[in-house]
């Protein structure tokens, strides 16, 4: 991408501070933020938006190493009372609305994975049962990561179809950038 995701412009400000806010705005009890590249400058953004300390700060120094390490972390710093957790990556933005919905149904279903769906394909991100949390601390960037605990859990996954393909957003290039900046990235 030529720079950090994370310093990205979505709606007017850096893609983390969006994520961040976007979760705020929900009724998610604790949010772990995973820092590798740059995390001094990208933690500042942090403590921008998150006054109350409802977000908290993890660093994940093995980044280099693929997003399972930053998964791992991130697992590893939720606490013992979390019933689920969500895994999502900063460059797969949502509008607060999305990932309430998301996660009102994860619990009124009791599922054990619950993920958003447009026209039948899944999106992301995924709402795990915090009872996968060791098999989400477990796994590899060789078995694919969370697919790897998915496709295990196959048989207890629920897809929740939103009408907007804004569930399907992926920022991989330069790109899917400009698509989903005209798309869904701009500020109205």
């Amino acid at each position: 991408m030529a720079q950090p995701k994370q310093s990205l412009l979505w709606q007017g400000v850096p893609l983390l501070r969006y994520q961040v806010e976007q979760l705020l705005a929900t009724t998610a009890q604790e949010i772990v933020v995973v820092l590798g590249f740059k995390a001094g400058e990208f933690a500042a953004i942090l403590k921008q938006v998150n006054p109350g300390g409802r977000a908290k700060l993890a660093l994940n120094p093995n980044y280099r190493y693929g997003k399972t390490t930053s998964i791992k972390i991130g697992v590893e710093n939720v606490s013992e009372e979390a019933t689920d957790i969500v895994i999502l990556a900063v460059d797969q933005p949502r509008p607060a609305a999305v990932y309430q919905r998301l996660f009102d149904a994860h619990v009124q279903g009791k599922n054990l994975i619950t993920v958003p769906a447009y026209q039948g394909k899944h999106g992301h991100p995924p709402v795990f049962d915090a009872s996968l949390a060791q098999e989400l601390g477990q796994m590899t960037e060789e078995k694919q990561g969370v697919r790897e605990v998915i496709e295990r859990h196959r048989d207890g996954l629920r897809a929740v179809e939103f009408d907007t393909p804004a569930v399907l957003t992926n920022l991989n290039t330069p790109e899917d950038y400009q698509q989903a900046l005209k798309q869904f990235g701009q500020k109205a």
